[in-house]
């Protein structure tokens, strides 16, 4: 079986410093990709800023005999954003891959989280996957290909203690990884999202240190090389990833209960049973098709 290779390839990978980003940004440039190194160099909060991680992991790869570029912009604004994807075609003269994977955290009781904490945790996550993601469109777009990753979480797939800013960014991911994949179809760009569970000086607090071997940065790499690879042709999906386990993670919509006369409060409490039923599950492509179907029961 042949060996997944990205020569020719080039690969922005932000938050790369450090934990999964630096794992990825390592593994596609040893299969062959001229890497862009992206990362702050702030701490776990997002404050602070150092050229160094960025720097020693570009070290690192070109030791090994690697191509690889740093650049310590920020994600969060429009410039630093646009300057990743510029930092890539100066040096690589083109930009075939984006995996982002920048991240901070400001963990809070949502009882006592500022709006402050709330719009910086949404800045660097959502806010800068989606900057990021737009400075390289065009040029994917242009070329007809394109292979993005947008690191979610199962914090916002299912919810998390103190995480009400951090689930609301990663859970706005799985819906703009699903509108890029379908805006991305006719251009053959391919976007999915991945849901990590690993040991990381983001998770070290939340994960048992004797996990740190088990659930290394090293069991999810693997998957993103995988995506962002010309063979996936899969687009618009989220998988959890971790500890050597992968599942594809599924948006579904119950059976359901309903008429067609107009439902009354006491329709719904009567029914409330059916209307939570999860015995027969269907996951639609995208609205269009749930909105269909939702219209041929009413024609029927």
């Amino acid at each position: 079986m042949s060996e997944l290779r990205f020569d020719g390839r080039v690969a922005v990978v932000t938050g790369a410093g450090h934990g999964l980003g630096r794992r990825h940004a390592l593994e596609l440039a040893a299969r062959g990709a001229k890497v862009v190194v992206n990362d702050l160099g702030g701490d776990r909060s997002g404050a602070g800023s150092s050229a160094g991680p960025a720097q020693d992991v570009v070290d690192e790869i070109t030791g090994s005999g690697g191509e690889a570029v740093a650049d310590p912009g920020s994600v969060a604004t429009r410039e630093g954003a646009r300057g990743i994807v510029q930092t890539a075609l100066d040096a690589f003269g083109g930009i075939d891959i984006v995996v982002n994977n920048a991240g901070i955290l400001r963990d809070r009781s949502f009882k006592n989280m500022t709006a402050e904490e709330f719009d910086a945790v949404i800045a660097v996550h959502l806010r800068g996957s989606f900057l990021v993601t737009s400075a390289a469109w065009p040029r994917l777009r242009e070329q007809g290909y394109g292979r993005i990753v947008n690191t979610s979480s199962p914090s916002g797939l299912f919810g998390n203690f103190g995480q009400a800013n951090y689930a609301s960014a990663k859970m706005g991911l799985v819906g703009l990884t699903k509108t890029l994949a379908q805006e991305g179809v006719k251009y053959g760009i391919k976007v999915n999202a991945i849901a990590p569970i690993a040991w990381t000086r983001m998770t070290e607090d939340l994960l048992p240190a004797d996990a740190a071997d088990r659930l290394g940065p090293d069991q999810v790499t693997p998957l993103v090389a995988y995506l962002v690879h010309e063979d996936n042709e899969d687009s618009g999906e989220v998988y959890t990833v971790g500890g050597g386990r992968i599942a594809k993670v599924v948006v579904a919509e119950g059976p359901g209960y309903g008429q067609r006369e107009v439902l009354s409060a006491e329709d719904v409490r009567d029914n409330w049973a059916a209307v939570n039923a999860t015995d027969s599950l269907t996951a639609h492509r995208d609205m269009g098709e749930q909105m269909s179907l939702l219209i041929k029961r009413l024609s029927s």
